[in-house]
């Protein structure tokens, strides 16, 4: 690299090599990155012979829009930079995918609040303020956690709320913004009288019973989702018996056709939070897609199916 006598080349001729300014090869070398091999009589910097090397890179690997301290682990491994770089490389890819989420959601966003119709700007400024780009799913699930039994065991707890709270969408459209931030607005919004409503299965069974009702739940739903993607009306099958076993393993009761009449009055009565799973299908149903289901949905075709069997049984 150097026509010097000792090999070491000045800040200037290192600076010309690698195609970068002086201030450049100054700055990495005052952070640590590019060391010195010497100081002249004089005081200048003089680099060694891999310098050269060393710079080019660091350049290469802040084209790559790492950070500082990312491109120190890569010069600093022992291993040839191989496994760290991986490691590196990884972590700058997630923090990218996150960033690239979260401008999808605000153009998304800006959609939403420019094709409104003006008597509807406000509102929406307002529901889409109040949710971060990208957008967390913490408030969805305290929701579901202060209405779930208090003491239920934490893996029943995680299965319910995998699937009673939306992912957000990595690319969503106008619409999804919206219905995420009216579900966010819902579940934020207080409940008359300080309280969520209970259904009856939380207060008969206790949290190890709902433990056990909602683990047979999420199977009748899955069974009942795939009906609902057939158009397929509500009738007795696999899905409906799933889940009136579920109730009864629940409350230890044995199915027969006394217990799925008390059932089908008992879920009638029930408190419902329709607009929940209405959004929620919004949320996860992509721009021009076929509507997914929801375990609201499910639901609402498996009691379907039971006051149907229920009312024929009874005729």
């Amino acid at each position: 690299m150097s026509t010097s006598h000792d090999g070491l080349c000045g800040i200037g001729e290192l600076a010309e090599r690698a195609g970068v300014t002086v201030k450049t090869v100054r700055f990495y070398s005052d952070n640590g990155l590019l060391p010195e091999a010497s100081r002249s009589a004089g005081g200048h910097r003089r680099y060694g012979r891999d310098a050269l090397d060393r710079l080019r890179l660091i350049r290469s690997l802040r084209a790559l829009d790492l950070p500082l301290p990312a491109v120190r682990r890569v010069l600093d491994a022992e291993d040839g930079a191989g496994g760290v770089l991986e490691d590196v490389v990884a972590g700058q890819l997630r923090e990218l995918g996150s960033r690239l989420t979260a401008l999808r959601w605000r153009e998304a966003a800006l959609r939403l609040v420019q094709e409104c119709p003006p008597g509807e700007r406000a509102d929406r400024l307002r529901l889409v303020g109040a949710v971060t780009a990208p957008p967390s799913t913490a408030p969805l699930a305290r929701f579901w956690r202060g209405w779930l039994p208090s003491r239920m065991p934490a893996r029943a707890t995680a299965a319910f709320l995998e699937a009673a709270v939306p992912p957000p969408p990595d690319d969503p459209g106008p619409a999804q913004v919206l219905a995420f931030a009216r579900l966010n607005d819902l579940v934020l919004r207080p409940c008359p009288g300080d309280e969520q409503p209970q259904p009856e299965a939380h207060r008969a069974t206790g949290a190890r019973g709902a433990a056990v009702l909602y683990a047979g739940l999420a199977e009748a739903y899955e069974l009942a989702g795939a009906q609902l993607r057939q158009d397929r009306p509500p009738h007795p099958g696999e899905a409906l018996d799933g889940f009136v076993a579920a109730y009864a393993s629940a409350y230890g009761a044995r199915d027969t056709p006394d217990f799925r009449r008390l059932l089908a009055r008992q879920l009638a009565a029930d408190p419902r939070i329709d607009r929940y799973w209405e959004l929620v299908a919004e949320v996860i149903t992509p721009p021009g897609g076929r509507t997914e289901p929801t375990p609201g949905s499910a639901h609402d075709w498996l009691l379907a199916a039971l006051d149907a069997q229920t009312a024929a049984a009874a005729a």
